[in-house]
Order: C-alpha cells, then sequence, then structure tokens
C-alpha cells in the first residue's frame, strides 16, 4: 500500500474534498483553503454547493474530470460510508478521513474493501509540504 503521507510529497497529487463548503465556520471550508493555500490542486465535492473559495464544485466523486490520487472526507459518518461506496465503485481507494468522519462500521468497510487510509488530520500531516 502507498503512503498517503507521503503522496503528499508528489507534484502531480490531485484531492478531492468531500464536504467542501463556502461555510467558514466549518472544516470543509478551513481544510479547503489551507490545501489551496499550499497549492494542492484540489476538487471540492459537494451537492449542495455551487462555488467554494471562486472554484466551481462538482456535486460527486464521478463528475470529476480526472481520478484524484487522494479522496479526503469532511462530512459525518453516515454520509462517509455511502460516498465510500462510491469510492469502491470508481476504483478511487486512496481515502483521507478527517477527525469526526468514522464510526466502526466505516472502518470494517475500509478493512473489508481493502482501501489505502489513514484517519487524521490532513492539514497537520501537509503543514510541511507546499507545492
Amino acid at each position: 500500500m502507498t503512503d498517503l503521507i507521503s503522496l503528499l510529497k508528489h507534484p502531480d497529487t490531485t484531492i478531492a474534498i468531500v464536504g467542501a463548503t463556502d461555510n467558514p465556520a466549518k472544516f470543509g471550508n478551513i481544510i479547503y483553503k489551507d490545501l489551496k493555500r499550499k497549492g494542492f490542486r484540489l476538487f471540492p465535492v459537494n451537492p449542495n454547493k455551487k462555488m467554494v473559495e471562486h472554484d466551481s464544485v462538482y456535486p460527486s466523486l464521478s463528475e470529476i474530470p480526472e481520478k484524484p490520487t487522494i479522496v479526503d472526507f469532511v462530512v459525518p459518518p453516515e454520509v462517509t460510508l455511502k460516498i465510500l461506496k462510491q469510492c469502491l465503485d470508481l476504483g478511487l481507494m486512496n481515502v483521507w478521513l478527517q477527525p469526526g468522519t468514522t464510526t466502526p462500521a466505516v472502518i470494517d468497510f475500509l478493512q473489508q474493501n481493502r482501501f489505502n487510509y489513514l484517519t487524521a488530520c490532513i492539514m497537520v500531516e501537509s503543514r510541511f509540504i507546499s507545492k
């Protein structure tokens, strides 16, 4: 399995942010702005938003024009599990789960389906990386 933290160092790494939002009080916005400021190429995903930080938002992972390297989750656990099923169908096996996005059922699904995953804050793990 590929180390997700090492993937952050690759210049061609792209990240889909599931739960990206324009609400500055939410982590979906804080994380999006942090990764964008660091120079990562991002795909914001949220079926309820049109724009995040002046970027067009994709309503689902299947509508992103290219396969993202990492799918980062900033949504409640029940949404995480639903979107993980889409990841499996799309072959998106590198997933990053922010604090608060998991339950034992989520972890079981990840392990049973052999996802390459990390449960940690991507802002912390990327703090010394810029593109």
